[in-house]
């Protein structure tokens, strides 16, 4: 029988959007119990908008992304500018073993939910605090999205076309951020069970995005050299790029590490004459003449679909591998082999597809029990069941607009 890695951890979840609510449904796959705590004042806003598809929602139960990103998760509708509202908060707090929360610096404050606080309440807690620069320090008021959490951190500035400008990062870099989030709280998990302390985080994706890149800035720091975008070009590999193919916007990455690779790759062409030309006769001279080589393949690549070349390739052991769109993702037989997507059904949306859990645990699997929750679904479990308020006192706090 399947062990639940997490199961008795309880985590309040005070986050928004993507890089702080993903948090807790990483956590919650492994059976940790989320409390999404909400309010219908200022309601999460991918609750609104979708960011990738565009869309907009007037119903706030209705966004797929919301769904995707809050995953397993509890949501519970308190409005914390008042005072019971922060005094049932505290209540949710006492019985949790983390708290999560990456709202604008300060605001945690403003409520009386900060570290400080909360310790009075649960001295053992893990508060986590997620920011675009940290809690401290001169930049601390910085307001971030993925896209400058990309850029302070210095992933746009050395990502892109060669010679081109930094390119805009955007939700995977609010993924990382989170996943880094989750490890954390793990290791902090970890160490109260070994000690009984609990532990204050203050993360700040900017800084996650650097850690990421570290070889670049030690590559500054030795050497005075400050790299940039580099577009698919390899410091040793040529050819290493995406070649265009037959079909609109179809591309093949191709990258060949040593002079078998390329000798099988020429077979494959057929051996033409430029094959044999002395510019490519080896893994310095190919290096050296990479722009001509790389127009050379293109004009080949474009003969074939994606899915060809890399059939051609593969059968050799070239590594290729086709550029894919969304839907020929989810069609994918590797993917579909690996059992990446998975379908839940949602009371409003409907059915709806979502990605596993990347992790594959034989004695503690990740899993995925339940849509992203509807506003204030679970008001009365959590107010109810979990801190034992008669129906009297909730009626009389959803009257009064406390629990709303």
């Amino acid at each position: 029988m399947n062990k639940i890695a997490l199961k008795g951890v309880r985590i309040a979840d005070f986050s928004i959007a993507w890089a702080g609510a993903h948090i807790g449904t990483l956590l919650s796959f492994f059976g940790a119990e989320v409390i999404k705590i909400e309010t219908r004042l200022w309601p999460d806003h991918t609750r609104r908008l979708s960011i990738t598809s565009g869309e907009t929602f007037e119903d706030l139960d209705r966004s797929k992304a919301f769904s995707y990103i809050n995953l397993n998760k509890l949501s519970i509708t308190l409005d914390l500018s008042t005072e019971e509202g922060v005094a049932l908060a505290k209540k949710i707090v006492g019985i949790s073993d983390v708290v999560v929360e990456n709202l604008r610096f300060g605001r945690m404050e403003s409520f009386g939910l900060n570290y400080e606080s909360i310790r009075e309440v649960r001295p053992d807690i893990i508060y986590l605090s997620s920011s675009a620069r940290g809690r401290c320090g001169p930049e601390k008021n910085y307001v971030g999205y993925a896209p400058s959490f990309a850029a302070l951190g210095g992933l746009s500035y050395i990502t892109g076309y060669e010679e081109g400008p930094p390119s805009q990062l955007l939700g995977e870099i609010d993924s990382i951020s989170a996943v880094t989030s989750a490890f954390a709280i793990l290791a902090a998990l970890y160490h109260r069970k070994l000690t009984g302390e609990g532990q204050y985080i203050d993360l700040s994706s900017s800084d996650v995005v650097s850690v990421l890149m570290g070889d670049v800035f030690m590559d500054y720091a030795m050497n005075e050299r400050a790299q940039g975008p580099k577009g698919n070009k390899d410091e040793h590999m040529a050819p290493h790029n995406c070649y265009r193919c037959k079909g609109e916007d179809k591309w093949i990455s191709i990258a060949i590490s040593n002079d078998d690779e390329w000798k099988s790759f020429c077979r494959v062409l057929e051996n033409p004459k430029w094959c044999m030309n002395d510019k490519f006769s080896n893994e310095k001279n190919r290096l050296g003449n990479r722009k001509e080589l790389d127009r050379l393949i293109e004009e080949w690549t474009s003969n074939y679909t994606h899915y060809e070349i890399m059939e051609k390739l593969q059968k050799v052991d070239v590594p290729a591998a086709p550029s894919l769109n969304s839907e020929e993702l989810y069609h994918d037989p590797h993917l579909k082999e690996r059992s990446l997507f998975k379908e839940i059904e949602h009371p409003l949306i409907g059915n709806q597809t979502v990605v596993e859990p990347p992790w594959r645990l034989s004695d503690t699997p990740p899993k995925i029990n339940r849509h992203g929750p509807l506003l204030g679904e679970h008001n009365e479990y959590v107010f109810g069941k979990l801190l034992g308020l008669p129906d009297k006192e909730i009626n009389r706090l959803i009257e009064k607009k406390v629990i709303f």
